[in-house]
Formats: C-alpha cells, sequence, structure tokens
C-alpha cells in the first residue's frame, strides 16, 4: 500500500474513532455502520481525485459534492431529481429534518431515540468533519492541524454525555489521531530513503522500524497514558451542596446551556438542617393568606438508582414569558393564581432559584436557563441567587379527595420513567408498602395510608442526627430504626409509592417560612426540606408530607376533607401589628397526632432577622429614564436641527450688516472666508465659492437666501436650483400666491444675492432677516394646519443636514487620499533602486 493511501485510510479511520464519542448520545447505535460506509466512499473519492490528479481545490469540492448527492440519496431521496440530484425541496426537506432533530435534541433526554432529524445531525456532522479532516492530512498533507475537528468531534460529545466513560472515548479519539500522525510521519520518511533506517534483527533480514517512527509510538503511548492516569489522582477538588451559602448548588452550570446535571444532595440538607447558627437566607413577600402551604421548591430528584434520589439530566432552554400549564393538571381542578417577591441574602449563592411549585411566570435578571420537565430555573454561565429579588407568579392548586381518588391511570411516558425501582432494592420496600396500603382502593388512598404510616401510625422519630446512609440497604435500615429526617421520609415514601405503580419523585427546598410582624415571611437555613411529590391524573404533581413535626399536611390528605368542596383556607394574613414570639418553636415538641389535625400549623421558627425586598437600583432608573428621553427626542431631531439653523442663520445676517462697516473689503472681522460653515451646500446659482467671491458680506446674504428657499420648501415650494435668484424669487412669489408687499420682500433678498455675487464690491444690506420673517408668516398663513405642523415637525429641508454629512465625508476621503498619495510619491528626481 502507498504512502498515501495508507494516510488516507488513517484518516477515515480517525474520524471514524473519533465519532465513537458520539455512542452514548444516541440509541440504538446503528448510525455507525452507516455513518462508516458513506465515510469509505467520501474517502476514496478523495483518493480517486488525487491519483487523477486534481487540483487541490477541486479535490475539495469533488468530495464536496459527492457527499451532498450522499446525504440526499439517503435522506432525500424522493425529493431529488432521479434520487441523487438535489434541488429546492430536497434542501427544504433537509432544513425540515435538521430543525426536527433540533427539536429533538431539546425535547428528549440523553441517550436520544434515532429519529431522522438525529440522525441526518450525528451522520451529517461525521461526514463534514472527515471531510475536515481528510482535506486538511491528506489534500494538503498537514496531519496536525486535522486534530482541530477531530478534538472538535470528541469536545461536542463529552460534553454532553459526561459519563462515567468518558476516558474510554478519548483513547479511542487519540489512538486514532496518533495514528493519523505516524502514518504522515511514515510517508513523509518514506521519501528520505533509508537514512533513518534500524539494524536488522536477523541476520539477512530487513532493517527494522525507522527510528524516528519507534519513538513516535512511544511518546504518543506515553502521553496517552498520562492523559488517562492524571485524571484519576486524589487532586484537590471543589464542589458545593445543595443549601451551600457559598457553593456552587445542585445546578451543574458548565457554563453552555445545553444540559444539566446534580450532585448529591443528601449530606448539605442535613448539614444545613444541623447548622449552630441558623440564618435567614430567603425573605418574601405573597398575596396569599394561607403562607403555611408556601413551599419553595429548588429542584425535583426523578433518578432513583436504588442508592439514592438525584436529578436526572434534563436539557435547559431559554426561560418563556409564561410558562406552560403543569404536566397533567385539568381544567376542572380549583386554583387560584399567587404572587410572590422574594429576596435572596447576599450570602446564599444557589444554582438554582427557589420558586413555589407550579410556577408560571418569573420575573428575574440574570443568566437564567429553564428545565422544562421540573419547571425550574438554573444559573448559566456561573449566575446564582446571591443578593438576587425576583417575582414568581405561581398556582395554589386545590384539588379535593373525590378528585384524586378518582383520577385515571397516568399515561405510560410518565409510568414508565417515574415509576422504575432498581432490582437492588430490597424486597421489604415493597413488601412493606403492600402490607401498609393493604385494603386501598385507589392510588390516593394508597399515598395518603403511606403518609399516615410515617407522619401519624408508623412510630418514626424526627432525627436530623442520623446518618444520610446508602447503599441498597438505605431506606430497609430507616425502615427498622424508624428514626431520620426529612430526606428518610421522602425518599422513603416515594420508593414504595413507586413500588405500587404510583409515579413518584422527590422534592428538595425550603418549608413554609416564619411570618415576620412586617407581614413578610423569613426562611432560615433550618427550613431546608425534601418531600414527595405523587402524580395523578387530572390534578398533576401532588405534595404530600410523611415527615412529622415539619412542615404542613395537606389538606387534601385529611380524614375531615368535604366530599364535594375544597376546604375552606384562613382569609386573613397574620396581623401586621402582631409581634413574632421569642418562645422556642412548637414544632419540635408537638404531637405526631397533633401534627396530622394542623395543630402545629403555624408553629414554625421565628427568626428576627428580615431582608428588605428592595428597591429598583438608581442606575437602571437612570439608564431608563435616558432612553425614554432619547426616544422622545429622536422624532424631534428634524425640528430642533431646523431651529437652530434658522437662528444661526438670521443672526448671521443681522451680523454682517453692523459689521461690514468696520471690517475690510473682501475680509471678515474673524478672519474667515465669508461662507458660512452651516451653509456648504448651494440652493440657486451658489456654486461660487466665497474665496472667489472675496466679499466679506457672501456668506451672510446667502446664508439668507438659503433660509428664505428653505422656508419654502418648509411650505410645499420645492427648490429649483436651475433658476437664477431674480426667477427663483418669482416662483416662490407666484406659488406661494404671495401679495406685493411679501413680494417686494422676496426680490429684495434675491436682489441682494446678485449684488454680492455680481457686483464689483459686494456689500451686506441691513434688514435681510426681517425680510425673511415676513415671507414665513406669509407663507404660513397660505396654507392648512396640517402642512404647518409638519413645516414645524418634520421641515422638508432637514434633508439638507443628511447631504452635509455626505459632502463632509466625501471631502474627508478626498482629503486623506490626497495626503496618502502625497506621502507615497516619489520625489522629482529620486532614482529607484
Amino acid at each position: 500500500m502507498s504512502g498515501r493511501a495508507r494516510l488516507t485510510l488513517c484518516s477515515a479511520a480517525a474520524t471514524l474513532l473519533a465519532s465513537c464519542a458520539l455512542l452514548p448520545l444516541v440509541e440504538p447505535a446503528t448510525w455507525l455502520l452507516q455513518a462508516a460506509f458513506l465515510l469509505a466512499i467520501q474517502s476514496g473519492v478523495g483518493a480517486a481525485t488525487r491519483r487523477v490528479p486534481l487540483a487541490r481545490p477541486l479535490t475539495v469540492a469533488v468530495q464536496a459534492l459527492v457527499t451532498l448527492v450522499l446525504l440526499t440519496l439517503v435522506f432525500a431521496r424522493e425529493h431529488a431529481l432521479a434520487g441523487l440530484i438535489p434541488g429546492p425541496e430536497a434542501f427544504r426537506h433537509f432544513g425540515d429534518l435538521l430543525q426536527a432533530g433540533a427539536d429533538d435534541v431539546g425535547r428528549y433526554a440523553i441517550p436520544a431515540p434515532l429519529s431522522d432529524g438525529i440522525r441526518l445531525m450525528v451522520i451529517g456532522g461525521v461526514l463534514v468533519i472527515g471531510l475536515a479532516v481528510d482535506t486538511l492530512a491528506v489534500t494538503f498533507r498537514n496531519a496536525a492541524p486535522a486534530g482541530l475537528p477531530l478534538l472538535a468531534l470528541y469536545s461536542v460529545a463529552a460534553g454532553l454525555s459526561e459519563g462515567a466513560a468518558d476516558w474510554l472515548w478519548f483513547l479511542v479519539a487519540a489512538a486514532g489521531y496518533l495514528m493519523l500522525l505516524l502514518a504522515e510521519s511514515r510517508e513523509r520518511l518514506s521519501q528520505w530513503g533509508r537514512v533513518f533506517g534500524g539494524a536488522p534483527r536477523n541476520v539477512g533480514g530487513q532493517p527494522g522500524p525507522v527510528a524516528p517512527v519507534r519513538t513516535g509510538r512511544r511518546i504518543g503511548m506515553a502521553a496517552l497514558g498520562v492523559a488517562l492516569v492524571v485524571p484519576l489522582l486524589p487532586l484537590p477538588a471543589i464542589q458545593g451542596g445543595l443549601l451551600d451559602g457559598a457553593g456552587t448548588g445542585v445546578g451543574a452550570g458548565n457554563g453552555s446551556g445545553g444540559t444539566i446535571s446534580a450532585v448529591n444532595p443528601l449530606v448539605s440538607l442535613r448539614d444545613s438542617l444541623n447548622v449552630d447558627d441558623d440564618r435567614t437566607v430567603l425573605t418574601l413577600r405573597t398575596n396569599t393568606s394561607n403562607t403555611s402551604d408556601l413551599y419553595l421548591r429548588i429542584v425535583s430528584l426523578d433518578d432513583f438508582d436504588g442508592t439514592t434520589w438525584k436529578p436526572a439530566k434534563r436539557h435547559i432552554v431559554t426561560v418563556p414569558d409564561e410558562f406552560p400549564t403543569p404536566t397533567g393538571l385539568g381544567p376542572d381542578v380549583k386554583r387560584a393564581e399567587v404572587t410572590t417577591r422574594i429576596a435572596a441574602a447576599a450570602g446564599y449563592a444557589q444554582d438554582w432559584l427557589p420558586m413555589p411549585y407550579p410556577p408560571s411566570g418569573v420575573q428575574i435578571k440574570g443568566n437564567w436557563r429553564y428545565e422544562p420537565v421540573g419547571m425550574t430555573l438554573v444559573g448559566d454561565h456561573g449566575q446564582n441567587t446571591s443578593g438576587k429579588t425576583y417575582q414568581v407568579t405561581s398556582l395554589d392548586v386545590q384539588p379535593t379527595a373525590e378528585q384524586l381518588a378518582s383520577a385515571p391511570e397516568a399515561p405510560s411516558s410518565v409510568r414508565k420513567d417515574y415509576t422504575k425501582v432498581p432490582d437492588s432494592l430490597p424486597t421489604v420496600v415493597s413488601e412493606r408498602a403492600r402490607e401498609i396500603t393493604k385494603g386501598a382502593t385507589s392510588d390516593y388512598e394508597k399515598a395518603v395510608k403511606l403518609q399516615d404510616y410515617f407522619a401519624v401510625t408508623g412510630g418514626f422519630e424526627y432525627d436530623t442526627q442520623v446518618e444520610v446512609g446508602s447503599g441498597p440497604g438505605a431506606i430497609a435500615r430507616f425502615l427498622r430504626d424508624k428514626q431520620g429526617f426529612c430526606v428518610h421520609f421522602s425518599f422513603a415514601m416515594a420508593a414504595m409509592a413507586r413500588t405500587l405503580g404510583i409515579p413518584a419523585r422527590v422534592a428538595v427546598g425550603f418549608a413554609p417560612g416564619s411570618p415576620q410582624a412586617d407581614g413578610s415571611v423569613a426562611v432560615s437555613l433550618k427550613d431546608a426540606h425534601a418531600w414527595p411529590e405523587l402524580y395523578f391524573e387530572g390534578v398533576g404533581w401532588t405534595r404530600f408530607e410523611p415527615t412529622p413535626t415539619r412542615g404542613t399536611t395537606p389538606t387534601y390528605t385529611l380524614p375531615d376533607t368535604p366530599g364535594e368542596a375544597v376546604p375552606d383556607l384562613p382569609q386573613a394574613s397574620r396581623s401586621a401589628n402582631a409581634v413574632p414570639s421569642a418562645e422556642p418553636s412548637a414544632s419540635t415538641s408537638c404531637s405526631v397526632q397533633d401534627k396530622k389535625l394542623e395543630g402545629c400549623a403555624g408553629a414554625l421558627p421565628v427568626n428576627q432577622t428580615g431582608q428588605g425586598g428592595g428597591g429598583t437600583p438608581w442606575y437602571e432608573i437612570a439608564g431608563w429614564t435616558l432612553l425614554g428621553g432619547a426616544g422622545l427626542a429622536l422624532p424631534l431631531l428634524p425640528m430642533l436641527w431646523r431651529l437652530r439653523r434658522r437662528s444661526v442663520r438670521l443672526a448671521s445676517a443681522q451680523h454682517s450688516a453692523s459689521a461690514a462697516s468696520g471690517a475690510p473689503p473682501g475680509r471678515r472681522k474673524d478672519g474667515g472666508d465669508g461662507r458660512q460653515a452651516d451653509d456648504a451646500g448651494p440652493a440657486v446659482l451658489l456654486d461660487v465659492p466665497p474665496q472667489e467671491a472675496g466679499e466679506a458680506a457672501v456668506g451672510h446674504v446667502l446664508a439668507v437666501w438659503r433660509e428664505l428657499t428653505d422656508t419654502a420648501w418648509d411650505y410645499g415650494i420645492e427648490p429649483d436650483e436651475a433658476l437664477t435668484p431674480r426667477r427663483a424669487a418669482a416662483r416662490i412669489v407666484r406659488i406661494g400666491e404671495l401679495d406685493e408687499t411679501v413680494s417686494r420682500a422676496v426680490h429684495r433678498v434675491a436682489g441682494a444675492v446678485e449684488q454680492v455675487l455680481y457686483a464689483p464690491e459686494p456689500r451686506a444690506e441691513a434688514g435681510l432677516a426681517d425680510e425673511v420673517r415676513t415671507v414665513r408668516a406669509a407663507l404660513r398663513e397660505k396654507v392648512g394646519w396640517t402642512t404647518r405642523v409638519r413645516a414645524v415637525v418634520a421641515p422638508r429641508s432637514a434633508i439638507r443636514a443628511v447631504w452635509d454629512l455626505t459632502d463632509r465625508w466625501t471631502g474627508l476621503k478626498a482629503s486623506w487620499t490626497a495626503r496618502l498619495t502625497a506621502l507615497v510619491r516619489r520625489p522629482s528626481g529620486q532614482q529607484s533602486g
């Protein structure tokens, strides 16, 4: 095999090996075989065109064309001419497939199903990377840069998968790249002869591998070994917990904004409950009168592996203006809209946003992303809650016991994801669940029996000092010892519900906080809480409270809940004049039976330190004020420009009449050239430059004449620059239907223009500005009110501002061109080198 053929083969193999990193993202993996076949055709075409040989750009063009034909044959055969030649319909079909693939990527968690759109994205991406690698390594004979597209392919796959086998895919991709480099090195060395040939291994045998190739292999193997071993070393790391005030929270936050993952919140939740120095982390104000049910939800844990519950990896999208209706919530369930304004303490840095559930809208500033399945917000690019004030609109869903009891079976998609339990779960969990719920006729009755077992009848004790526990036997030990805190209760109930076929997950966040004297509610670290959520079709995800002495029992699970009506909720909140109690909370001492009857509904710890809601920053007010002022001023710019120009022109005319007598002939007192800077362009026969006129009065008179013609233009008489001043004046008088007095004023100004242009000694006449004002008043009286308003607010002559800028830009370019020409022009008499 020739060196070029070997390099072509290695190029295709390197691309294929790097594309193996995409295997964990999509299932089934049959796409890889199809990609390998198409990649082989693409590489073969490149080898054939190079053998002809064709020019390098033509080789790349032919490969790209063949790649397009192959993709058309596989994905758009029905929309192409003869099934091969793509046309407008085929490209439209490609666009539809790519759009569908992008939607599927945002909809499905990893691994995603191999839909047509995703298959086009994956196979098309592999072929594009393969073409880039083949072009760099083979066509242009530079294999080193070919590692960049290979690295891009691997990085995208590894960034999305974040699986435990990433090191394996790195090893495979790196091996392919090293193989490509070694093939290029061998092909180059083969052109040098046997200078670096090694000694024969056997007497009379062939020389061994060239020394640089052997060295390259050793270096490559050593580099791979280092790359694989270093990540396994016990190097320092920084991690954050769910409720860690200075940590990173649950959201992994890789900054990509594409997917999210989470750390195990168990230990950090227990640590928050056991803090010695409790502190307020959130302060909220709400318009609901029933703050005892105002749980703040941070994240839902829906992935149960038998050892622990954790958030599943989900795709995140841009925060919508209005959130969709919660999954499963039907129109017959009573609900009320609640608005809550929440202020986070400066020391509480949480990646996930605590919100009442289910939210219907959020107003917050910063880099936040929305996770649609859990209806949660997560910070992007390092965004967190520290010092943030935000407003959440949520639904207070109020189902009845009858609605929950009569709920139909959950959809298969929900049951598939939320009733899974691993084989490692001890059988005692499911056996105890069936024992507890014996005799129940509906999923709702089973859920209530499970809640009552943990909170009332089972003899469990709330104890935050109990270890969280790990391993498949953690729930079994909790059921045996009957001691634990909210994590144990919520995890055990959710696991039992799943064994009974009830979709379940665990929510982590804060239990209702402590009402304050000013009407706000303070939420502290010790309010950190976890509770189970069970799914009922027609109601959606529904909260239950199995933890004794914590939170509040949902009214729809109480035995005295009315059969046909929603329980009446308190109509008045705590009085603003009430003094917060300094006594210890009763929630730690009330009995489980009292809790069941809501005797402990208000017995939550009171924290004297509240956080103000905060106001709008001054710089924001200033910014919006400036923006509003600019928005108002922008439409008025033509009017302001026109008023300024009229003032300058008429003032110039008045000044010239008094100054002309004291100025030397042909010069102004200020040494100017007699031309107004703001009247650079001619109006009627005004092409004569003032410097050629040589008279001080020229510029001032011409400014008055320009003001007269612009005034007539503003009132509907367009200027005609082909006319002399006398004819132009007669045209203004005729079209404007001006009387004899005003006509004399117009002709007097025109006569002054002719005098300064053609007289041997130009002189400025007094009173020309008054003549212009007379003409303007007469024109104003002759037109309707709409023309009057337009002449002031949107004058037609304001277009001269644009013309002036254009003229100045043209002059500036001409000036710089002349300077550059003078710099590069060879001095006369100088000989070239």
